[in-house]
């Protein structure tokens, strides 16, 4: 009985996750369309991934050179300013006009996300 219990626990936990990460994925892409429509061949996402923490990840080829380019961004939002950490780059906090440009576009991406996903919902 109680390996039954810890199994159903286990799957019910599984999808769970599944299910968040299957939000997320939808969340990511309606961000990642707040700024115009996406490119053929290319992947643009924004998204919120925790109460602190926002990613704009984008994917494309290089037309001159044919390379496949990959850039994210995360931004950390703390008490004290928001840090922002490039790729490889290492983290630094962020200038008021990229806070502020960052705080619209996660009001546009909350007011998005609500109307074309959770307005049902509720």
């Amino acid at each position: 009985m109680k390996l039954l219990k810890s199994i159903t626990a286990q799957r019910k936990a599984e999808r769970r996750a599944q299910l968040y990460r299957d939000l997320i994925r939808r969340e990511a892409k309606v961000g990642g369309q707040l700024f115009g429509p996406v490119e053929a061949g290319r992947r643009r996402e924004f998204f919120c991934l925790d109460r602190h923490t926002w990613v704009w990840h984008e994917e494309w080829t290089d037309t001159k050179t044919g390379q496949r380019k990959v850039v994210t961004t995360r931004y950390d939002v703390r008490p004290n300013g928001i840090i922002k950490a490039q790729d490889n780059q290492g983290h630094r906090y962020i200038e008021l006009p990229e806070a502020r440009n960052l705080y619209r576009a996660m009001q546009l991406y909350n007011q998005q996300v609500d109307a074309d996903m959770y307005s049902l919902a509720v």
